[in-house]
């Protein structure tokens, strides 16, 4: 199972840098930032969006507890990497936060460029406990350092008129194909990682579907919108994954 794993694995990132080539450069869609609820609620622009941020912030808190108390079962050789993706769900809520009081692509960097850092770290982590302890840590500073360059190279290429988002696109799919495959065709020594992931998985999934459908949650539900429930959904999902490493422990 895993010589399939690693082939298609291998074969997803080809074809995946290889298709970058086939394509123009695709700037942001200012349409983007014209999200479905923009209600000004006591004197605060786009109040929904920025609160549901608020999730983040108590869930890379409460991480961040239990990884420095040793509540959750993680090697102690990934304590760094697992504080880092805590540190970054807390950076999340500022820089989302601060994105959603002023939508455009200036404030969009400083939602993105958090994000990136807890995706590559998470990306490493899986590495990390499914693949091969020691790839997963040699490869957590270059994921991070790939993702936060994917962020500051669509940044500079709006700011010179010529958007280019197929590098942070990449950055951000292939790691989701790759973690699939990892799933399905490697082992972790504790069951509890497969579903705290697939919790993660099918969180990040409803999530995005709630994102796409924004104006019609919103018509339909009128007091909030499908991108703050979004932003609910990812943090519910983290939040079922701290629990199930919790549980595992106390196992």
């Amino acid at each position: 199972m895993k010589k399939i794993g690693i082939a298609l694995i291998i074969l997803l990132s080809v074809l995946s840098i290889v298709s970058l080539f086939y394509f123009d450069p695709i700037a942001q869609d200012n349409t983007y930032h014209n999200f479905a609820d923009q209600r000004e609620i006591f004197g605060i622009a786009n109040l929904l969006n920025v609160a549901s941020n608020l999730p983040f912030l108590i869930v890379g808190w409460l991480g961040v507890y239990m990884t420095i108390n040793s509540k959750l079962h993680i090697s102690e050789k990934l304590k760094m990497t697992y504080m880092i993706m805590f540190c970054g769900l807390i950076v999340i809520f500022i820089g989302s936060s601060y994105y959603h009081l002023m939508p455009n692509n200036e404030s969009l960097v400083w939602d993105r460029l958090p994000m990136a850092v807890v995706f590559m770290s998470l990306f490493s982590i899986i590495v990390s406990e499914f693949v091969s302890m020691d790839l997963g840590k040699k490869l957590l500073f270059p994921f991070i350092v790939a993702g936060i360059a994917s962020v500051v190279y669509w940044d500079m290429t709006e700011q010179i008129g010529v958007g280019d988002l197929r590098f942070y696109g990449l950055v951000q799919f292939l790691p989701i194909m790759i973690i699939v495959a990892i799933l399905i065709f490697f082992k972790s020594n504790h069951k509890s990682n497969v579903y705290a992931y697939t919790y993660l998985l099918i969180a990040y999934a409803v999530a995005k579907v709630f994102e796409y459908y924004d104006a019609q949650v919103y018509e339909y539900l009128i007091l909030i919108s499908g991108h703050s429930i979004k932003h609910v959904i990812a943090a519910v999902g983290l939040y079922m994954f701290l629990i199930k490493k919790g549980i595992a422990l106390k196992r």
